[in-house]
């Protein structure tokens, strides 16, 4: 699916024409520059590469420096695919050109994706939101822990997928069905209906849904 790179910036509230509060989020995209194409005579699929956020020239790899001059594009932080859904074409955009906010519309459905908050090592009542146990009742061991996690006699195992205490947070979410509430080509700034996964300032990935 089609989409921008960009930035959460933090979350706001504005008012529909009725008077209700709409909680958004405010999300900086672009603008983004077409690196490269990718084809399917060249590379077996088709998709944009796009970067975010220009770079110095003296910063980048040498690798990634003759990337960009192969291209004869400026260098960027970040490049990140995106593959046209069924009805999308690639060929509207030429290598060089950038997108900006101006390829959303309020009112249209899109997907986020971000690595959402790390919260390090946490047991189970914050990771899965377990009750805990009776303060009372002749508990005196753990009041928050996890319970029983197997058998016995058979299987005398414990099986793979039971919720215990671990790594909460720090992975990659992908929020869906999200409606843009306003869009502001000129500043590239969308404001989405609801909550995106990530802290303020993290890298976001922002898709069209249609």
């Amino acid at each position: 699916m089609l989409g921008l790179i960009g930035k959460k910036i933090g979350m706001t509230q504005v008012f529909d024409p009725d008077g209700k509060v709409i909680p958004v989020t405010l999300i900086q995209v672009g603008p983004c520059r077409v690196i490269c194409k990718r084809t399917k005579e060249v590379h077996g699929y088709e998709a944009l590469q796009l970067g975010y956020e220009e770079l110095a020239e003296k910063k980048v790899k040498r690798p990634d420096a003759g990337h960009f001059k192969k291209n004869q594009t400026p260098a960027y932080r970040y490049l990140r695919e995106f593959r046209p859904a069924f009805g999308q074409v690639i060929d509207a955009y030429e290598v060089g050109s950038e997108i900006t906010a101006g390829i959303f519309s309020p009112d249209e459905n899109v997907s986020v994706s971000s690595t959402s908050r790390g919260h390090g090592y946490t047991g189970v009542m914050k990771r899965h939101g377990f009750a805990g146990f009776m303060q009372s009742h002749g508990v005196h061991e753990s009041f928050r822990g996890g319970g029983s996690i197997g058998q016995c006699a058979q299987p005398s195992r414990v099986f793979k997928g039971v919720r215990m205490a671990g790594q909460h947070g720090n992975v990659k979410v992908t929020t869906r069905h999200l409606q843009v509430v306003k869009v502001d080509a000129q500043q590239n700034l969308i404001m989405v209906k609801g909550a995106v996964p990530g802290h303020r300032n993290s890298l976001i990935t922002i898709h069209k849904e249609k």
